[in-house]
This record gives structure tokens, C-alpha cells and sequence, in this order.
């Protein structure tokens, strides 16, 4: 009963509240963005670099495990970012919403890459790709209304 009626619900909401939503998360992935460079930030200036003879464990420090606790959690909510945008039939935030899947994704695979082989192109390949995500998530924040536009959007407007 509650599957239908939460089925109902999300198919009662506008096309203006399901880009809100979208809006709000494409925030929350920014803030989870931000939180994993910083992690990956502390690690670098104080934790052990791995070398082309020695890798490091995903979970040999605390620092390093809570990175790719949140890397997972960030693939997790770039995956639902990706549902809910192709659900609101967004075509500029399914685009979006998908590169910057694609470039969390790529970020991932160049971490491990780096853990196993402390290979600079690696480290870039981070770089570079949280970068690209960070931009396509920052472009759906300016993009999508926010609660207020679109609260303004809904009133009718009056003429006098």
C-alpha cells in the first residue's frame, strides 16, 4: 500500500518541484565533491604516498578509508542523480547528471590506479576528472530553479 502511494505521489509532482529536487541534489553532490577533495587534500600532505614498488591499502589510514567511503557514497548519489533526472525528462540534466557519473566514475578508477601505483598520471587523472564532475554538477545549480523560482513561477501572475 505505501509502495503505491509514494508511487502516486511522485507522479503527481510538477515538472518545476521534480527540478527543484534536482537542484538540491546536484547541491549535495557538490558539498560531497568538495568534502572528498579535501579528504584526498589531508592524505596527500600527510599521509604515505605509494611508490611504483609499494602500494597502499584502501583502508591502511583513516584519512584514505573515509575517502573512499564518501567515493563510494558520491558514485552511489551520481547514480541517483542520474534516475531522477531521466525521470524528470530533464534533457540538459540527464547529459549532466550522466558526464558527471562518468567523470566520478573515471575519478575512482584513477584512485585506484594511484593507490597501487603512486603513478602521477593517476593523480592528475583525479584531478582532472573531479574537476570536470565538479563543473557539470555547478552548471545544474545554475541551471535548475530553485524553490523560490519556482514558487514565483507556479503564482498567476497579476496585471494591474
Amino acid at each position: 500500500m505505501s509502495q503505491t502511494h509514494a508511487a502516486a505521489r511522485a507522479a503527481g509532482r510538477t515538472q518545476p518541484e521534480r527540478l527543484v529536487r534536482l537542484r538540491g541534489a546536484s547541491i549535495g553532490v557538490v558539498v560531497m565533491l568538495i568534502i572528498q577533495f579535501i579528504l584526498g587534500m589531508i592524505y596527500n600532505l600527510y599521509g604515505t604516498a605509494p611508490t611504483s614498488t609499494k602500494s597502499i591499502g584502501l583502508f591502511s589510514s583513516p584519512t584514505i578509508a573515509l575517502h573512499v567511503i564518501v567515493g563510494i557514497v558520491l558514485g552511489l548519489a551520481a547514480i541517483a542523480q542520474l534516475v531522477r533526472a531521466i525521470g524528470a525528462r530533464h534533457s540538459l540534466t540527464i547529459w549532466l547528471s550522466a558526464l558527471g557519473l562518468v567523470f566520478i566514475i573515471g575519478a575512482g578508477f584513477a584512485g585506484l590506479g594511484f593507490s597501487g601505483s603512486g603513478a602521477a598520471g593517476a593523480s592528475l587523472g583525479m584531478s582532472l576528472a573531479f574537476a570536470a564532475a565538479l563543473a557539470c554538477y555547478l552548471v545544474l545549480i545554475v541551471v535548475l530553479p530553485s524553490a523560490a523560482a519556482a514558487a514565483e513561477g507556479s503564482r498567476p501572475s497579476s496585471t494591474t
